[in-house]
């Protein structure tokens, strides 16, 4: 098990530079949007208080395996969506495992409480707030659970996989924070009232994309 992180740690860092993680985020948006049927619903975005994105989250193993990947948050804020609060994701994962996959994740955050968590230090997925699997299509509705405080999407390869992630824990990954930003990265608030900017176009792109897709109707 130990090699095992070693080796998602080597994979996951080896292209963890800060640019690189806003890039991959925007593509793997793209690829959750590219479908009208398996999109994730326009009115979800609409009503997000938080998005988070995990482009190339590693998860691999034999029957018991591990996950780990680095990504980013963006809070919902009232002149618009935050620069990106950097973020990791990682676990431990059950399960007929071999090899390593490379999965991408959006998670959708319902409510304010659990973006709070999260921002505060880290949050523990179906454990300090609740989650299920969200709907997809334009028009989905039915069976899905909008009660939940976070809304899961995963997609491997091109389609979308059912990826557990109840246990796994997502922080703030203060490492790539203090890179990206020339403030102090513990006090996230200047960063959401916007008094400290990692203002980039690929940061810009992303924005508008989220802008842009949650722009489309039903």
């Amino acid at each position: 098990m130990k090699k095992l992180w070693i080796l998602l740690f080597l994979a996951v860092f080896s292209f963890a530079n800060v640019d690189s993680i806003v890039i991959k985020s925007a593509s793997a948006l793209d690829r959750f949007m590219a479908l009208p049927e398996e999109e994730i619903p326009p009115k979800l975005l609409r009503k997000a208080k938080a998005i988070a994105i995990i482009p190339d989250l590693i998860r691999g193993g034999f029957i018991a395996g591990a996950r780990f990947g680095k990504g980013v948050l963006l809070v919902r804020m009232p002149q618009g969506w935050s620069d990106p609060i950097f973020i990791k994701l990682y676990g431990a994962s059950l399960g007929w495992q071999i090899g390593l996959e490379s999965i991408d994740v959006v998670l959708i955050f319902t409510d304010m409480a659990s973006v709070q968590k999260l921002l505060n230090g880290s949050l523990t997925l179906a454990a300090d707030a609740s989650l299920a699997v969200g709907p997809v299509g334009r028009a989905a509705s039915v069976g899905t659970d909008f009660s939940a405080q976070i809304l899961s999407y995963s997609r491997s390869m091109g389609a979308y996989v059912g990826v557990a992630l109840a246990g796994a824990k997502l922080e703030v990954d203060y490492d790539t924070m203090l890179r990206a930003y020339k403030c102090d990265p513990t006090k996230i608030y200047l960063i959401l009232q916007g008094q400290c900017r990692y203002d980039n176009q690929f940061v810009r792109i992303l924005k508008n994309k989220i802008n842009r897709y949650s722009a489309w109707h039903e």
